[in-house]
């Protein structure tokens, strides 16, 4: 039995905070405004596979309204969300994503990326896809004033 989940997040860009996506920190002078280290591909993820299990979204398991979430590390979230997963009896088949931004180019990081995510989610980094694209300089992102994410995960009861 296979169940799939769409997930997409956004944060602002803004001077002060770290830049993280998928997990690894980039070198920018902007960083991403949120409770948590705000990493928005990991957001989207989470998102996707909560989605795929029908339990909501991550603003339901991890409230922003909660002390215990300022300032985490969403790799922690991540693995929270796999644990649900696999308690739920279902495995990562695959996942997709997708990061918009304008700034910084992204393409030195994927790879490193999909194996920090697939070290997290414990499954071959085969089965992580990470994309960047812009918005050729459109909309919120092309103005530099937010980055945006958005996932796809496919689920295969184990």
């Amino acid at each position: 039995m296979y169940r799939i989940g769409q997930g997409y997040d956004v944060h602002r860009l803004v001077e002060g905070r770290e830049l993280w996506l998928c997990g690894e920190k980039i070198d920018f002078e902007l960083g991403l405004l949120g409770h948590s280290d705000a990493d928005v591909a990991i957001h989207a993820l989470c998102d996707a596979i909560l989605g795929a299990l029908a339990l909501g979204d991550i603003g339901k398991h991890f409230p922003d309204s909660d002390p215990r979430y300022k300032g985490i590390d969403s790799k922690k979230l991540l693995y929270h969300v796999c644990r649900l997963m696999r308690e739920k009896g279902y495995e990562l088949g695959n996942c997709d994503l997708t990061i918009c931004a304008e700034r910084p180019k992204l393409r030195p990081h994927i790879d490193t990326m999909r194996q920090t995510l697939a070290e997290v989610i414990n499954t071959s980094v085969d089965n992580i896809s990470v994309k960047a694209t812009t918005t050729e300089r459109l909309g919120f992102t092309g103005r530099m004033e937010g980055i945006s994410a958005y996932a796809v995960a496919l689920l295969r009861k184990s």
